[in-house]
């Protein structure tokens, strides 16, 4: 299978330049593509990980890929799929941002990034105007959807900043092209005007007969129509230290049976075939799917590392199994931080039925004492029967933490002040 089928079959294609053409090069030769990540935030979320795994399947398939980070570009703003204007972030937080980006794009791809503030600080106004901005009509700028949509919005206009951004990612498409024989550019479906603006600039500065391709992926909904990654607690981030690497499993673990082949085919390195397999093992099993446990796996090992995801099925096996001993201190600290209810113990101690209340597992301590009492309260592992028990010090596993169970779903942290 080509590599251009292959992505059609993941559900990976929305739309291409020249497909044709580009399919054919792509089966004969090595291409070198690149896709570009702005610095809007510290860390990217998992929306960015499509475009990342996507350039992976590109250097899988033996092309060279150049994942570029937007020092010049997040300092301008993209309306792309914005509906009003962005608040420009200063140089040193851009600065901070890329720091994180870049690190978490180099890890995912194994590729070194390029920034376009290399060569866009280079250019002076004049030279930005004559020889890049004549290529460019309005009229043609005007139709495209990215601008379209706010300049047909009575309350929302587009700043000429904002305005110039096709341009400026249009550059770097030319740049990369004439330094590294860069031919493909890939981005989400947002990003085709931006995309097909960089081949028609190419095209216009270095002749007609210069090669280059766009291609870009679908917006991931799941079956409610509701887009990819957003959660109650809001984005999936790739940093462990804005979402820890248990949290980041739990989202995947979480798909839905509906969703969850589909994510298969846009996220996996498994082939579409194995794929199909495991949808059909899975179908006809009568237990417990395995696709959600794979795809869990999968991802968070490739952003997280064997050590990352090590320590979320030691997490995930304790609270299951209720045997904490093989925790280390920081996988109980990646339980605090993912906002499990956390009691700090007082000097001289706590009657356990103070505890199942104040770690808000019981509504009051009349409920308490019949959970007590009824055997369903467990206390790093053991069942505890007495509520007038005190817990203290004395309890804590590692010297810091403790953990108090009602169920098979209610956790609380006990731990030293």
């Amino acid at each position: 299978m080509s590599l251009i089928k292959e992505l059609k079959a993941r559900g990976l294609v929305h739309q291409i330049t020249h497909e044709k053409e580009l399919e054919d090069k792509l089966n004969t030769m090595p291409v070198t593509l690149y896709c570009g990540f702005d610095p809007t935030a510290e860390s990217l979320h998992i929306g960015s990980l499509l475009p990342l795994i996507t350039l992976l399947r590109f250097k899988n398939a033996g092309h060279n890929i150049i994942p570029l980070v937007g020092g010049a570009t997040g300092m301008i703003g993209d309306p792309s799929g914005k509906s009003e204007e962005r608040v420009l972030n200063t140089t040193d937080t851009i600065e901070l941002f890329k720091k994180g980006i870049v690190s978490q794009i180099e890890n995912v791809v194994g590729a070194q990034c390029v920034d376009n503030l290399s060569w866009i600080s280079q250019i002076d106004m004049i030279t930005f105007l004559r020889d890049f901005g004549k290529h460019f009509t309005v009229n043609s700028m005007l139709s495209k959807e990215s601008v379209k949509q706010r300049v047909d919005r009575e309350d929302q206009g587009i700043s000429f900043t904002e305005f110039s951004y096709m341009l400026i990612q249009s550059m770097d498409f030319l740049k990369l092209n004439q330094n590294h024989n860069c031919t493909l550019q890939i981005g989400g479906s947002d990003q085709w005007g931006n995309i097909t603006a960089g081949t028609d600039l190419i095209r216009k500065s270095m002749g007609s007969k210069v090669e280059a391709f766009g291609l870009t992926f679908p917006l991931i909904t799941n079956s409610e129509g509701k887009k990819f990654g957003k959660t109650e607690s809001g984005a999936v981030w790739l940093d462990p230290n804005k979402t820890t690497p248990f949290t980041f499993f739990q989202f995947w673990l979480k798909t839905t049976d509906a969703d969850v082949y589909s994510l298969l085919r846009f996220f996996s390195m498994r082939s579409v075939e194995e794929i199909e397999n495991i949808e059909k093992t899975d179908k006809e099993s009568n237990s417990k799917p395995l696709a959600q446990q794979l795809l869990a796996e999968e991802m968070t090992r490739l952003v997280h590392g064997e050590e990352g995801l090590e320590s979320t099925l030691r997490i995930t096996e304790a609270l299951f199994s209720s045997n904490f001993s093989k925790l280390s201190l920081e996988d109980f600290m990646q339980l605090e931080n993912d906002g499990m209810e956390c009691l700090s113990l007082e000097e001289d101690g706590m009657a356990l039925i103070d505890v199942v209340v104040k770690g808000d597992l019981a509504k009051s301590k009349r409920q308490a004492k019949e959970f007590i009492l009824n055997g369903a309260i467990e206390l790093n592992g053991g069942k505890e029967l007495s509520p007038d028990k005190m817990i203290d010090k004395t309890v804590l596993l590692l010297n810091k933490f403790a953990v108090l169970k009602r169920g098979k779903r209610n956790f609380a942290l006990l731990k030293v002040k």
